[in-house]
């Protein structure tokens, strides 16, 4: 894979409305089952603002957090588990979708086993890119797609920003969350930027456990439209992508 690909991040993460009372036992449980993988692991706790579905919605819910973390030994994905709550995390150099996908499934099959939850409360795949552009100056529109539009009456040479943009899909059972913004460039020659992908379900009620595995195929074709909707061909052929996508 081109070392320029710019996926750092992805991450599927499911909340679930019980089947039980959550049980401590289930983390050491769950850990026998990964540990072969994921044999490091780490708790953390913290504070951390959470996506809630609220009547069509997504509202920002600021809650304390605590959970486990299962790492590979050479750090190159993760497993987080908390109460009701599993994160499947995968970092750079991203490993593609059938991959992605399939540690999905089988962490997926395993949580549902032991901690038996009746649904979904939450799912959400994410794809978090960092593009580095070799200038110091761009004309935006020769490189996004999206971009601030800046009133002729303001000066057209501006320094930082970020765009964030909600669109519904599925007749709003689904939800995209897409971020744009420029973040401090790794040398002065370059200008860097985050582009967030996450697409979200938030009427959890239309997806069993058993239909999930269709869901995640639909979200991951749509964030793969969304990543090249976006970009000019310059941006891609810039970037080494040749017209491929940010999430295959």
């Amino acid at each position: 894979m081109d070392k320029r690909y710019p996926i750092v991040e992805s991450l599927c993460e499911f909340q679930f409305i019980p089947g039980q009372p959550w049980d401590l036992t289930i983390p050491g449980m769950f850990y026998e089952q990964i540990k072969g993988d994921f044999p490091i692991k780490k708790q953390q706790m913290g504070v951390g603002i959470a996506l809630q579905p609220q009547k069509g919605i997504l509202e920002q819910k600021v809650e304390l957090s605590q959970r486990m973390e299962f790492h590979r030994d050479d750090d190159s994905a993760l497993v987080q588990l908390g109460p009701d709550l599993l994160v499947v995390n995968v970092l750079a150099p991203y490993p593609k979708w059938d991959i992605f996908r399939q540690l999905i499934d089988t962490t997926l099959g395993k949580y549902i086993e032991i901690a038996k939850p009746k649904g979904f409360r939450r799912v959400g795949l994410r794809y978090i890119n960092k593009i580095i552009l070799e200038t110091e100056t761009i004309e935006l529109s020769h490189y996004f797609r999206i971009y601030p539009h800046i009133p002729a009456e303001l000066p057209q040479v501006h320094g930082p920003f970020q765009i964030r943009v909600e669109f519904p899909y599925a007749e709003g059972r689904d939800r995209l969350l897409l971020t744009l913004a420029t973040i401090r460039p790794e040398k002065p020659t370059s200008l860097s930027f985050i582009f967030d992908l996450d697409y979200g379900l938030v009427s959890p009620d239309q997806v069993s456990l058993e239909d999930i595995g269709d869901w995640l195929e639909e979200a991951h074709k749509r964030l793969n439209d969304a990543f090249n909707s976006c970009f000019t061909d310059k941006c891609k052929k810039m970037l080494g992508l040749n017209n491929g996508a940010g999430s295959n």
